[in-house]
């Protein structure tokens, strides 16, 4: 009884397995990069070979960012990858993204955020944004000729929209703009930035639209931070910005909708700057136990270090399985709780992981790993920043339990 119900299983399996499968089933299995996607992954590692690597110490010891970075990234036409070609984006998927950024994150974190700040922005335009508002400003900061901001963060809070302090008061065909601003990426750039801000209508936040450096904008001096050197985050003092009405982004007191759909892809562009950073650890890690000998023999022999490399490289694989998921779901969703649950859970894992990988690479290296020309110190750096840009682990489990029923 038992082998004739084994043996109809068996058949029917091999019935499914002679069976075509439909379309959806083998998007979701294939694992091959488009033709298109491996020409931005190797057009983004050249750039991150060639002009990222050779001014990455330039960029840790002036914390800026040389002008022939932004030259070629705007030249190769990195700066706007997922967005429409319409308003001047490169008309690719969020894998092709994140393919970029974890070339870039295996030398600047830093260097890339300025693009990741960027597309944040744009990223809310987009989804929110009238078709005025996407001509007007899309097409420039999208070619890196301005840069946009997202601003959210207050002095008192950082992941409570109920908390938002800063105003906006109606006047005739206008808004009037009032409050502050912390560690708002670009600040110090010329551009638009979206800013959130209670309205006097609902008493929600709204999003809206100002020009930077326009009348009643001031920032701070920028923050002295420990990583993502390069990129500049200021506090930001609004003093009665007067903007027209029609700045205003998506529906009046929506603007929670628009924080909670934007922070999900900001948490990919985060996750694949980590991802970089595990790569680029583990690279360094490998070359160096290949170079390093001890009494003669490369230290990769011991078996210690083949276990420590081998962890790496599983970590790593792990890591990027989870972004590449994240970003195929981001160019595909069609649920906003799925793609909040999943980039909290991508986010939270891959970011803690990579931190891991880069420690273990200062492990392999030990009394080499503090010094600066070996990169290791700085993606360790910025990998722990990387754990709380977005929401520290804490709120991404929060949000996960969340999304389990768990109340």
């Amino acid at each position: 009884m038992v082998n004739d119900f084994l043996f109809k299983l068996f058949l029917e399996r091999k019935s499914l397995l002679k069976s075509p499968k439909p379309k959806e089933w083998r998007e979701n299995m294939d694992f091959k990069l488009s033709k298109e996607q491996l020409l931005i992954q190797k057009t983004a590692r050249e750039f991150a070979d060639t002009i990222l690597g050779p001014n990455r110490e330039e960029i840790e010891r002036t914390n800026d960012i040389p002008q022939i970075v932004f030259d070629s990234l705007c030249e190769l036409e990195l700066g706007g990858i997922p967005h429409d070609i319409e308003y001047g984006g490169g008309g690719g998927d969020y894998l092709s993204y994140a393919l970029a950024l974890e070339q870039m994150g295996r030398y600047s974190s830093g260097a890339a955020s300025i693009v990741t700040a960027n597309n944040l922005s744009m990223n809310a335009l987009a989804k929110f944004g009238t078709e005025e508002q996407k001509r007007k400003w899309m097409a420039d900061c999208l070619a890196l000729k301005s840069f946009s901001s997202f601003a959210f963060t207050e002095p008192a809070t950082g992941s409570d929209p109920k908390s938002i302090e800063s105003t906006a008061k109606r006047d005739g065909d206008c808004f009037v703009i009032n409050g502050t601003k912390r560690f708002i990426t670009n600040a110090h750039l010329p551009g638009p930035m979206i800013i959130f801000a209670k309205d006097d209508t609902t008493g929600y936040p709204t999003a809206f639209l100002i020009e930077k450096f326009c009348e009643g904008y001031s920032i701070s001096e920028r923050w002295d931070k420990i990583g993502f050197l390069g990129s500049h985050v200021n506090d930001v003092y609004m003093k009665n910005i007067r903007i027209p009405a029609k700045n205003q982004i998506g529906d009046l007191g929506g603007g929670y909708k628009i924080l909670r759909q934007n922070i999900a892809f900001g948490k990919l562009s985060i996750s694949a700057l980590a991802l970089g950073r595990a790569q680029g650890s583990l690279e360094i890690a490998v070359d160096y136990a290949k170079n390093k000998t001890r009494r003669g023999v490369p230290i990769s022999n011991y078996g210690t270090m083949k276990y420590r490399l081998a962890e790496m490289e599983i970590n790593t694989e792990a890591v990027r399985t989870m972004v590449y998921r994240l970003a195929w779901i981001a160019s595909n969703w069609t649920d906003l709780d799925q793609i909040a649950k999943e980039s909290a859970k991508t986010k939270s894992f891959v970011t803690r992981v990579a931190t891991d990988v880069c420690r273990d690479a200062l492990q392999v290296l030990g009394s080499y790993a503090p010094m600066k020309e070996y990169r290791v110190e700085q993606l360790y750096r910025d990998s722990c920043i990387g754990e709380l840009i977005e929401g520290v682990q804490d709120v991404q489990h929060m949000i996960i339990a969340g999304h389990m029923g768990l109340k």
